[in-house]
């Protein structure tokens, strides 16, 4: 009973240590604050949606995102951006520190922002869209236009919205405009530059938003910047969300399965194996998967597990790297770089597998060739004497036994023999052995 109860403690903590927090920011002396590192991916979105929604039930007087990303997905960020034009609370984007950039998607929430403020050496802009896993870009292309035109019309809303240059906001997303601080600042993207954190408090403090038509005041002079983090749960689903990582996991599960299926009953690496896969699943459903990679993967797996079966010396090895390699090459299809894997990620877990597979296939050889040391199969090589004339059948001494034995040669009473095979009815396959010859002269 005291582990039930034991047990049981210790799953409420977990339930609140991953869901309670999200409720808990305090009073309006705090300013809640999250940092925005990465792709933006669902995983992120989702976190970022609930600490603005735990804000403003908490009746914070502001919400601060910092932000340096390279961009992300399309509805992660337009979820983003339906909070934060949503939020009664006023939201400041920093995008910071020095040498940080909101380019694609964080250009965007940037103007979505009640206050887009940038330190010094960052710069904003790149968000043309790209079409994933499409191949390359036509110069032509219907559905393409329609997505651009879609994006323009989004960019100049949100800007219109909140007074910004609306101009700049459609150059973004059609010329892929990449703009430095300073000159955001010049051309009325942002409202101003912030050295630091301090600093950005003390410019924040007195300025006018307005809320449902009321011009309201942010107070930041006694605010105290609070940062939240992710939970456990989120923390897991954001990693295994990077490319080269769901990439490990695929390839690590695929590796687990092939070494159950090769040694069967060996467990633990199975259970790892899927384990593994399931995650690499996980991270993979937020990518631009090309199907024809995926499918080149598996027939390398399906390939080293032939490798086991049937001897090809070597072949089917390598057709298998071949096709784990072109299909890693290929798996994810983007033009967008921190979309991609990387190929040092892809030459060392193809490498890692081609040596896991020879250890693999190594004892696997060394295994079926090794001599039984059990059971009438154990005799096969042992060497004894004939007890009788042997044409084909008679009797033999092996092992300190005496057996019933066949030989395809006569042999004669006395004469050494080997064993060469075992027959039905516990009967020995014996062969006779050479004589040494008597080099000795007679004095």
């Amino acid at each position: 009973m005291k582990k039930i109860y034991l047990y049981s403690l210790v799953s409420v903590f977990l339930v609140m240590f991953s869901v309670l927090p999200e409720g808990i920011w305090g009073s309006g002396e705090i300013l809640p604050a999250v940092r925005i590192q990465g792709v933006i991916n669902p995983v992120l979105a989702e976190f970022i949606t609930a600490e603005l929604d735990a804000a403003n039930r908490s009746g914070a007087g502001a919400f601060l995102i910092e932000l340096d990303t390279p961009g992300g997905l399309d509805q992660s960020m337009r979820k983003i951006i339906q909070g934060v034009l949503n939020s009664p609370a006023p939201v400041v984007v920093y995008v910071s520190p020095s040498g940080s950039r909101a380019a694609s998607a964080g250009a965007l929430i940037t103007l979505a922002a009640d206050f887009a403020v940038m330190a010094p050496g960052t710069n904003i802009g790149a968000a043309r869209p790209v079409r994933l896993g499409a191949g390359e870009e036509k110069k032509d292309d219907p559905l393409m236009d329609k997505v651009v035109q879609d994006a323009v019309a989004y960019a100049r809303g949100i800007a219109q919205q909140r007074g910004r240059n609306a101009e700049w906001a459609e150059s973004i997303v059609r010329q892929s405009v990449s703009t430095p601080a300073e000159d955001a600042l010049k051309l009325k993207v942002i409202d101003f530059i912030a050295e630091d954190q301090a600093d950005l408090l003390k410019m924040l403090n007195g300025r006018r938003y307005l809320r449902k038509g009321e011009e309201k005041r942010l107070n930041t002079a006694a605010l105290a910047v609070v940062y939240r983090e992710m939970d456990w749960r989120r923390q897991i689903l954001n990693t295994v969300s990077d490319p080269n990582v769901a990439y490990m996991l695929l390839m690590l599960g695929m590796l687990g399965i092939f070494f159950e299926i090769s040694q069967p009953g060996a467990i633990f690496p199975g259970a790892i194996g899927a384990i593994a896969l399931l995650l690499s699943f996980l991270g993979f459903q937020t990518l631009p998967i090309n199907y024809v990679g995926a499918l080149l993967i598996l027939l390398g797996i399906v390939l080293f597990v032939l490798e086991v079966k049937v001897t090809s010396y070597g072949m089917l090895t390598i057709g298998g790297l071949a096709s784990m390699t072109f299909g890693s090459l290929i798996l994810i299809e983007t033009a967008e770089p921190y979309l991609q894997i990387s190929p040092a990620v892809i030459l060392g877990a193809v490498g890692l597998t081609a040596v896991f597979l020879l250890l693999v296939l190594f004892f696997v050889v060394r295994t079926q060739r090794s001599r039984f040391v059990s059971g009438l199969e154990a005799l096969v090589g042992e060497k004894g004497e004939a007890v009788s004339d042997l044409s084909p059948f008679g009797k033999v001494f092996v092992h300190g036994e005496y057996w019933n034995a066949f030989s395809a040669q006569p042999v004669s009473l006395g004469e050494r023999v080997e064993v060469v095979g075992i027959r039905n009815n516990l009967e020995l396959e014996v062969a006779p052995l050479p004589q040494k010859e008597d080099f000795s002269i007679e004095a």
